[in-house]
């Protein structure tokens, strides 16, 4: 097995500012190689562990700019939006070895019409599906075909851009929105429509380097804003992994009958794909079936994903960044993670901002913690700042055991109008 060339203390740039960049960094620093981590812009939670840095993740030349002069060695992508906008490819063009796909790569997340094509050339398993432009052909197909029926805006839409209509009017208000009243701007202007499919949600996370492909744990998330799975979608309110009725061998599945078909495809247009692939699966009575495509790490996936991670991640983002993941062992601890996402009132609509944080000591925190998104200073006061503000996580022998210090956890936060859900991990 070769031996990795990582420079002493790499230097390593982590672009985001929500709970998943903050789960990025905490297990980043703790790897044995003593990396010296800047995060852009960063968050309130990560000033112990990084250096922060005022840059606009979106913008390809500033990021590669800043990176050149400061000796980079390594930078890993947060967010869709700096995928989306080519910051990989300004990094690599100048020779930064970064974690994450390229612009065309991306454009799995970026366009579900693209995504479902590919599915579709691969022989992937996916549900049925129809692409419009145009609103009153996409509201007659709605009229003929009837309900259920998934409308998904084509681009980013901060995971707010899929509606499960369970009746025709729902699918038509929902095209209403998307394609007429442009709700979404130019990510709702074209739309897949696609069959409901029935079963269990997971979410399978994948390592590729290109050709290697290594599955991390399954996870299950919670999109809906209330118990029960009720109310609008949101980024996600929860998240656990392992995942108990998933197949024993889905990490295979998705491997050979997903990933590696999807990576062929690509690479019939010259698309070389290195990063993570999320792979959002329904469980159904046929086997797993693809419900969509993101480019990098969940959120709030990846909060229980990484605590789990036996392996050191600086090595593991080192090797994918530069075709080289078949020379580092995966390993994984054999427990349980919980994540109970605290949002700000009014979320995931406008959310209230701007309410003072109180937070429990850290030393009263056992087998837990708290990753920062939605916080920010106020005249040396923790405040509210987004809509989703702290993702509360924990591990446990079991899932019994992880949700209860997840919510214990979750209770020893205070703020004004905290909502979360009370149903997270209940099997």
């Amino acid at each position: 097995m070769n031996e990795l060339q990582i420079p002493q203390r790499p230097r390593v740039l982590v672009l985001g500012s929500g709970a998943r960049e903050h789960a990025l960094v905490w297990k980043l620093a703790q790897s044995p190689r003593r990396p010296q981590l800047f995060v852009a812009p960063g968050n309130p939670g990560m000033e112990t562990l990084a250096e922060r840095v005022a840059l606009t993740v979106e913008d390809a030349s500033g990021v590669r700019a800043w990176a050149a002069t400061h000796g980079i060695d390594l930078v890993v992508i947060g967010p869709e939006a700096a995928l989306a906008a080519g910051v990989a490819d300004a990094l690599r063009q100048a020779g930064i070895r970064v974690f994450g796909p390229d612009r065309a790569a991306a454009r799995l997340e970026t366009s579900k019409a693209f995504a479902k094509q590919v599915m579709q050339a691969a022989g992937v398993p996916t549900a049925p599906f129809r692409v419009f432009d145009d609103a009153a052909a996409a509201a007659d197909y709605v009229r003929t075909h009837g309900a259920p029926v998934v409308v998904k805006a084509d681009g980013l839409a901060a995971g707010k851009g899929v509606v499960v209509a369970d009746s025709v009017d729902a699918a038509l208000q929902a095209l209403d929105e998307m394609m007429v009243q442009g709700r979404f701007g130019a990510a709702g202007r074209q739309v897949v429509l696609e069959e409901k499919l029935v079963g269990r949600e997971a979410s399978a996370m994948c390592f590729v380097d290109g050709t290697t492909v290594v599955p991390m744990l399954p996870a299950r998330d919670y999109k809906r804003v209330g118990d029960g799975d009720r109310g609008p979608n949101t980024g996600g309110m929860g998240a656990f992994a392992p995942v108990p009725d998933a197949p024993p061998d889905l990490g295979t599945i998705v491997s050979e009958r997903i990933v590696r078909p999807v990576l062929a495809e690509l690479a019939k247009a010259g698309v070389v794909y290195r990063g993570v692939l999320y792979v959002g699966l329904m469980l159904t009575a046929e086997g797993p079936q693809v419900v969509e495509f993101n480019c990098r790490f969940g959120d709030p996936e990846t909060q229980v994903v990484l605590p789990l991670l036996a392996s050191d991640l600086l090595e593991v983002a080192w090797a994918t960044a530069g075709g080289e993941l078949a020379a580092v062992p995966v390993q994984w601890h054999e427990k349980t993670a919980v994540c109970v996402v605290l949002a700000a009132e009014g979320y995931p609509g406008a959310p209230r901002t701007g309410d003072p944080l109180l937070l429990p000591d850290p030393a009263q925190v056992a087998e837990g913690w708290l990753f920062h998104a939605g916080t920010g200073w106020r005249d040396g006061q923790l405040v509210t700042a987004g809509g989703r503000v702290l993702s509360a996580v924990a591990t446990g022998w079991d899932v019994a055991t992880a949700r209860a210090r997840a919510y214990r956890l979750a209770n020893q936060v205070a703020f004004s109008g905290k909502l979360f859900r009370r149903d997270i991990a209940v099997l």
